[in-house]
């Protein structure tokens, strides 16, 4: 059976969200219900849209205005069979190609990583008998287990808080701790007045509690929130402004100059040949072809450098920007930290422990 569509379950006693999803308080959905509705919902994290292949990124490399100019040059350097004036200059597109597929290629496998790093087991009823399973596997009219420490996997209808209380920082921007209830709220409550709802992401910081799942992965408010992201605009930098602007007037001037040597050197009678090849040695030589290598490998060393501290940069021209801030505005709690306290380690008895796991 496919979920009810999305409706205001704030509104509504939770008593409705189970008869709509087919629910009990006390037995959660049979295995065999939950594995029938997972197709339809997929996964439930939040997954990345799809990812450009490595063909497509490796593509993008060369989609540059000097690059376009150098391997027109190359190509009509080849033509004409001069064939070590055509090496170097792929040469020099392919080292830059090269250079800029491999460091995006590694800031996509951290993130991938890290990604993977965040998955949490949680607490459900299937069938009746309370069980620890992956929170990926999780679809809607799932009954969920909450207690101090776990993290919330998806949007849920809250039907038992006992002391309940959730930091949702991460969703709302409120740094304090929420108390929730199983009451009805107003239909036109606010996301941070929705205190009969958890939501996806959020994290449980004293008592305990059950909801329904009424929404998984982007369907939930965090997914949300996810899409816009994913509508943003591609990346542009005052660095990659200032050098799209230097490269369309390089290359009018570099043609016009190419044009007009040509046109010159053929009305003086000189072979039409020689004066091609005049024009491609004209436009190679103003190309200043180490230009977009040595912006890579600038721009390269300093997300090396960033790496080493942790910071993972996916988009090369990211760093000139990064580098010129001086002051970031931020509201730290839950975005630029995990807003959670974990234990690392313990020391008793003399002995130190290492301790694993989220929350």
């Amino acid at each position: 059976m496919p979920s009810p569509p999305q409706t205001d379950w704030h509104a509504r006693p939770h008593e409705e969200a189970f008869e709509a999803f087919e629910s009990s308080p006390h037995d959660g959905l049979a295995e065999e219900v939950a594995a029938a509705r997972r197709p339809p919902h997929g996964p439930n994290p939040l997954e990345a849209r799809a990812a450009r292949g490595r063909l497509l990124r490796f593509a993008l490399q060369f989609h540059q205005p000097l690059i376009y100019i150098l391997i027109v040059s190359g190509a009509v350097a080849a033509f004409l069979g001069e064939w070590a004036d055509a090496g170097v200059i792929f040469g020099v597109v392919m080292v830059n190609a090269l250079i800029g597929f491999i460091q995006e290629g590694r800031a996509e496998d951290a993130l991938a990583a890290l990604a993977r790093s965040v998955a949490s087991d949680v607490t459900v009823l299937r069938g009746g008998q309370q069980r620890r399973i992956d929170a990926v596997t999780l679809v809607p009219g799932d009954v969920v287990r909450l207690a101090a420490g776990d993290k919330v996997p998806a949007d849920l209808r809250l039907f038992d808080a006992r002391a309940l209380q959730l930091t949702e920082a991460a969703l709302t921007g409120e740094s304090t701790s929420v108390a929730k209830h199983t009451g009805v709220v107003a239909s036109d409550s606010g996301l941070a007045e929705r205190a009969n709802l958890a939501f996806a992401g959020t994290l449980v910081v004293g008592g305990q509690g059950g909801g329904l799942v009424v929404a998984t992965g982007r369907a939930t408010e965090t997914g949300r929130i996810a899409d816009l992201l994913d509508a943003t605009e591609s990346l542009a930098t005052p660095l990659t402004r200032a050098m799209a602007r230097f490269s369309n007037y390089l290359l009018v001037l570099i043609l016009g100059l190419a044009v007009v040597g040509f046109v010159v050197g053929s009305l003086r009678g000189e072979p039409l040949v020689d004066m091609l090849m005049a024009a491609v040695a004209l436009a190679v030589g103003a190309i200043p072809e180490g230009l977009p290598a040595a912006i890579t490998v600038t721009l390269a060393i300093g997300v090396a450098r960033m790496a080493r501290r942790r910071a993972i940069i996916r988009r090369l021209p990211a760093v000139e920007t990064l580098g010129s801030t001086t002051v970031i505005c931020s509201d730290k709690t839950g975005t630029l930290t995990e807003n959670q306290m974990t234990v690392r380690a313990l020391l008793a008895g003399g002995q130190r422990f290492a301790v694993s796991g989220d929350g």
